[in-house]
């Protein structure tokens, strides 16, 4: 009988196991790819672009209509001569049908059709564009989440130490007031700081939790409360990186500022469309048709029909038309504002990175200070457990150096965050951050 409940209880353990779900930040960043909304909305747009760039859609391909029509007339008639003699006749029905297939092709247009073609596929570029951009928000969002994840879990370990800490505290003073070595006093106040301390793991509780639902809710999990587990237990810190190279890659490959270089060959694009109208056009009209007609019995022609090919060209010029000068100018100031809104956004980009670039060294310099003082506060907390022991150290000190050994620890993981923070911002900034992809 305690064979099988072993048995049984062993494997109930296995199929928990099996249910838990482990994951790494690869994995997330893969899960995200796949179900994120915002990058799915993204990709149709990346694709109505594609669709968009054609030369049908420019203009450059001919129109082929076929149009077919049926016409009846019924017709009275009175005529009177010179002589005043009236004539009348009944009613005369005609029927007519046409069928005919015409094409119209535009030959020139003074590279009008040229240059929406080109605007159309500096588009489809733009889309693409746009995906990257939104790939790579999702990246930086999913990295900041996870790590963020790792954060809560490692404050929530240490927050379960101190609570750990403080119930010993809470045994050791309730001890020493049993046998009279200690104050009430010291012992209550020994309980007050454990339930302070449970009540401040309790809330990193929730947002441990709340932690784990968002970052669910960035890789569109269809349960945003769906429990997994994190195989990462440290935030790994990159300390390698080089202003020069994250600038120089900014410049050649920031989504951002490609996309506004690509909003500059639109406006000079959309320029050449209006200086297209300075110049003649030439369209080509053919057509290939049938015409039936059939009359009453009282003309003199019971019926016809012609089929035959019809072309020709027209050759044309718009001399005036009100609006070219003003559109004219227009596009001229449109490309102007999309020169200075490049420029405008490289020396933003500057000052961003180099605010980021500073914060990033700032923390690591943080961090070798704050690993020694962690160092100090462990010792400090040690010889303080140790005299609190012995009876040579009150309860009010053993707390302030049990605060300072978790204030420390509360310093360098969030200095830990914040640098990580930082790659990520300095990698997203330089175009590198699908490097987390690989």
């Amino acid at each position: 009988m305690k064979r099988t409940y072993i048995l049984i209880l062993a494997l109930c353990v296995l199929a928990g196991a099996k249910a838990q779900k482990f994951y790494n930040l690869r994995y997330c960043l893969e899960l995200g790819l796949q179900n994120n909304y915002d990058l799915r909305i993204a990709h149709n747009e990346e694709q109505m672009s594609s669709n968009n760039a054609t030369w049908a859609n420019a203009g450059i391909l001919p129109t082929l209509d076929f149009s077919a029509g049926y016409t009846g007339n019924v017709d009275k008639s009175e005529t009177t001569d010179r002589a005043g003699v009236t004539t009348k006749s009944g009613s005369v029905f005609d029927q007519g049908v046409d069928v005919g297939v015409n094409l119209n092709w535009t030959l020139f247009d003074g590279l009008n059709m040229v240059a929406e073609y080109k605007r159309l596929r500096e588009l489809k570029r733009q889309g693409e564009t746009s995906t990257r951009l939104a790939i790579e928000d999702m990246v930086a969002n999913i990295a900041s989440e996870y790590y963020n994840f790792i954060q809560q879990k490692i404050r929530l370990k240490n927050y379960l130490y101190a609570v750990s800490l403080s119930k010993e505290r809470v045994r050791v003073a309730g001890i020493r007031h049993n046998i009279g070595s200690g104050s009430r006093l010291d012992y209550q106040q020994a309980l007050v700081d454990f339930n302070a301390d449970s009540a401040q793991y309790i809330k990193q509780q929730e947002t441990l939790h709340t932690s784990r639902i968002h970052l669910n809710e960035l890789m569109a999990v269809p349960d945003v409360d769906e429990f997994f587990i994190i195989r990462d237990s440290l935030i790994d810190i990159n300390a390698n990186l080089q202003f020069d190279e994250l600038w120089d890659a900014t410049l050649a490959t920031n989504a951002s500022l490609l996309q506004a270089n690509q909003d500059l060959n639109i406006a000079r694009l959309d320029y050449k469309k209006v200086r297209s109208r300075d110049y003649p056009y030439l369209r080509l009209n053919t057509g290939y048709g049938y015409t039936y007609n059939k009359y009453d019995s009282s003309s003199p022609t019971r019926k016809s029909g012609n089929l035959g090919f019809n072309a020709g060209l027209t050759l044309g010029f718009n001399l005036f038309d009100g609006n070219r000068r003003r559109e004219f100018h227009n596009a001229r100031l449109a490309i102007e504002n999309s020169e200075l809104a490049r420029q405008q956004l490289e020396q933003s980009l500057r000052a961003d990175l180099m605010n980021m670039w500073q914060a990033y060294q700032n923390n690591l310099n943080l961090l070798n200070l704050e690993r020694q003082n962690l160092i100090t506060a462990r010792d400090n907390h040690d010889i303080a457990i140790t005299r609190y022991m012995e009876g040579d150290l009150s309860g009010i000190e053993v707390r302030e150096a049990q605060q300072s050994l978790l204030d420390a620890e509360e310093r360098i993981l969030s200095v830990q965050y914040d640098i990580k923070v930082c790659e990520i911002s300095l990698l997203q900034l330089s175009g590198k951050i699908l490097e987390y992809l690989r």
